[in-house]
Formats: C-alpha cells, sequence, structure tokens
C-alpha cells in the first residue's frame, strides 16, 4: 500500500512577546486602604454578631449590617487584585 506524502511543516515562530507596558507601582495610600477596608468589614460584622439585641451598628438597617460588612471586605479584597 502506498505512503501519503507528508505535509511540510512550518518553521518554528517564536511566541510573540508582550509588550513591553509601562506599569506603574500603586500609590502609596493603596495598601493601607486595602487591608483598612477588610478590617473594617470584619469588625462590623463581628459587632453585629456580638451585640445581644442586634443594636449595632446600625440598628436601623437590621439584617443588612452583614451585607454592609461583606461588601467592606469584598472591596478590600477585589482592591488585592490590582496590588503590583
Amino acid at each position: 500500500m502506498p505512503e501519503s506524502k507528508g505535509r511540510a511543516k512550518p518553521a518554528y515562530t517564536p511566541p510573540r512577546t508582550a509588550q513591553d507596558r509601562n506599569i506603574k507601582p500603586n500609590p502609596r495610600w493603596f495598601v493601607p486602604v486595602m487591608l483598612g477596608l477588610m478590617v473594617i468589614g470584619l469588625i462590623w460584622v463581628v459587632t453585629y454578631y456580638i451585640s445581644g439585641a442586634k443594636e449595632y451598628p446600625v440598628p436601623q438597617i437590621g439584617r443588612w449590617n452583614l451585607g454592609a460588612g461583606f461588601a467592606f471586605m469584598m472591596a478590600g479584597f477585589l482592591m488585592t487584585t490590582r496590588w503590583r
């Protein structure tokens, strides 16, 4: 049985390198704000759970205090993805 002719393989071309972008470091306030948001959110949630009558930190919003605390923590966490 005759063999088929193989296809000519293209010459090796190295992968393209990423363009040299001028990536600037974060400002000095970035890390303290990031950590501050995460700590404020943690303290907010812990304060809500520890307050017996659910009076703190903001009594008018009730269970939404958990959402506010987690929103602070999530904002800090999202800032970690931009940290250089």
